[in-house]
């Protein structure tokens, strides 16, 4: 699975988030542990794990959350 930054993520039902902005890895192995997805204000930043992806293609990353369900736990 490749997350690259400037990637858009959108969420399960293909509404865009926002952008990868940041990429934290995992300091033994080099893999991708987490990474932050930039939003725009008054939105606050997200913060994913690759567990969290249902799919990438290209430079599109879908997510396995609604923006509906992030609106619910703000």
């Amino acid at each position: 699975m490749q997350i690259k930054y400037g990637a858009e993520v959108v969420d399960k039902n293909g509404r865009l988030l926002g952008t990868v902005d940041h990429l934290m890895h995992n300091t033994l192995t080099g893999e991708v542990s987490k990474f932050v997805v930039n939003r725009k204000p008054p939105h606050r930043d997200l913060f994913f794990s690759p567990q969290d992806v249902l799919e990438v293609k290209n430079s599109k990353i879908k997510v396995n959350i609604s923006r509906d369900e992030l609106s619910k736990n703000r």
